[in-house]
């Protein structure tokens, strides 16, 4: 698939503090953006496994991931199509937990994850740690819609959105980096927005 640099022309508005770099704010219209179609996703079937470079492999299924503690999500998200969308929330679990339970080894440096899709993103260990990430089901109080990524998507809200799977199945603990998706495709490894790290070669 050929690599998409996003659009342009549109006009910036919104706090200039709250914007990073290139970005406009999208207001209330949230942009649906994928690399794939959407996919029917039955939550009684679906499930989250957390494996690789980890003490305990484990499997939550969705009554049991919707079971842990909860957290919520108030602040921003960036896409790398130059859309921002302010002062918005999500409720899930943070990944904290999840990595918790598992387990991380020494060894383990980066994660990929997997949306059932097929769709895989990788980010390195530490940008899913310290509250920084979370795995959600709920957009604004209402069920994450299947366009973006519900039932559950992951969040990882500090960088560029497509970092974000939609529709995750797997987090996958890796003792070395390699390149998901996007990032086979031309896309910044790690994607920060406040540094415009959106292609490769980009610093």
């Amino acid at each position: 698939m050929p690599v998409t640099r996003g659009f342009s022309g549109r006009p910036r508005r919104g706090r200039p503090d709250r914007l990073p770099p290139g970005q406009y704010d999208t207001g209330r219209d949230w942009p649906v953006l994928t690399a794939e179609v959407a996919p029917v996703v039955d939550p009684a079937r679906w499930s989250l496994t957390v494996d690789g470079e980890v003490e305990r492999s484990t499997t939550w299924s969705w009554e049991e991931l919707r079971a842990l503690p909860g957290s919520t999500y108030d602040g921003d998200i960036h896409c790398v199509t130059t859309w921002s969308m302010l002062e918005t929330s999500f409720t899930g679990v943070s990944v904290d937990v999840l990595l918790d339970a598992a387990g991380p080894t020494a060894s383990a440096t980066h994660v990929m994850a997997h949306a059932t899709t097929g769709y895989t993103t990788n980010l390195p260990l530490a940008d899913l740690r310290g509250g920084r990430a979370w795995v959600v089901w709920e957009h604004e109080g209402r069920p994450l819609p299947a366009e973006h990524g519900g039932p559950v998507r992951l969040l990882v809200p500090h960088l560029y959105f497509w970092k974000s799977a939609k529709w995750v199945t797997r987090l996958e603990l890796m003792d070395r980096d390699r390149p998901g998706f996007w990032e086979a495709n031309g896309y910044h490894d790690r994607g920060d927005p406040w540094l415009e790290q959106r292609y490769q070669g980009d610093p």
